[in-house]
């Protein structure tokens, strides 16, 4: 049995990872901790094998009043982390990252994109990377999962919007692109495959399929029963508006498949597409 501890209660990655490794009782015991306040310092994490980290701040508007907060948190906090967890003779530590380490809002990621992040986020999740990577040896394996857009039952961020306002609205705009996702069920298992190989390094889990933003669009309608018409009439306007939602629905984003061969893309991706979508909505 292997003993897990999840860094960051409550969190939907967090908390979902931890209901799909408990129906594995007898492979997997897990636990999490808060990390809000001090107390997990005095934690003994010497009893675990592997240490999931996904404590952060996310899908929160970036201002200049919460700028450090990004760095206390989501850099400074992983980093005292991993240095308790290697410490206490944790074998295994692994880091959610993000796609926003990269320096590109619309086009295709591979191995040469250059790391430039241009948010708060995306900068103190990559400096965190940096400062964990510096702790990786052969006793302690650090593993970093960059993943693009988590989405399923009850997840927050764009995905939840877009939602709202496909069952809000009648029509909505016929766009041809793609974009890299993925399902949280098959994130766990993802996760899991990490935790089951003790691997370590680089990591980029996405669905096999590409998401077209206008299919993902009727299939949500579909799966309330509803009837939405898409049409091109709108996408003039779209280039123009500048909203974060609007952004992440029209450009094009996607992971090179090639760097997410690491691990099998069949091995974890139990649910197909249209499946998760129909899960989500239900």
């Amino acid at each position: 049995m292997k003993h897990i501890l999840i860094t960051g209660a409550n969190s939907y990655i967090g908390t979902s990872l931890e209901k799909w490794l408990n129906k594995n009782p007898k492979q997997f015991s897990v636990d999490t901790v808060d990390m809000i306040s001090e107390s997990w310092k005095e934690r003994d994490f010497s009893k675990y094998d592997v240490v999931f980290h996904v404590a952060g701040i996310a899908h929160v508007k970036e201002t200049k009043k919460n700028k450090e907060l990004y760095y206390k948190i989501n850099r400074d906090l992983a980093f005292e982390t991993a240095k308790k967890a290697k410490n206490e003779g944790i074998k295994q530590f692994i880091f959610l990252s993000s796609m926003s380490v990269y320096s590109i809002e619309e086009g295709i990621i591979d191995e040469s994109t250059p790391l430039n992040p241009n948010t708060n986020y995306g900068k103190s999740k990559l400096q965190a990377e940096e400062l964990i990577n510096s702790l990786n040896d052969k006793s302690f394996k650090v593993a970093t999962i960059r993943p693009p857009m988590v989405y399923g039952k009850g997840c927050k961020g764009n995905y939840t919007k877009l939602s709202k306002l496909v069952l809000k609205s009648p029509i909505f705009p016929k766009i041809e692109n793609e974009r890299s996702m993925i399902y949280i069920d098959n994130l766990c298992e993802f996760v899991k495959i990490i935790i089951d190989d003790v691997s370590c390094g680089l990591f980029f889990p996405q669905n096999k399929e590409y998401v077209n933003i206008s299919e993902m669009v009727k299939l949500i309608a579909e799966a309330h029963g509803k009837k939405i018409i898409l049409t091109k009439i709108f996408n003039p306007l779209l280039n123009r508006i500048r909203l974060n939602l609007v952004k992440k629905a029209i450009n094009e984003l996607v992971y090179d498949r090639r760097i997410s061969k690491d691990i099998n893309m069949d091995k974890y991706n139990l649910i197909d597409f249209k499946s998760s979508i129909i899960l989500t909505e239900k």
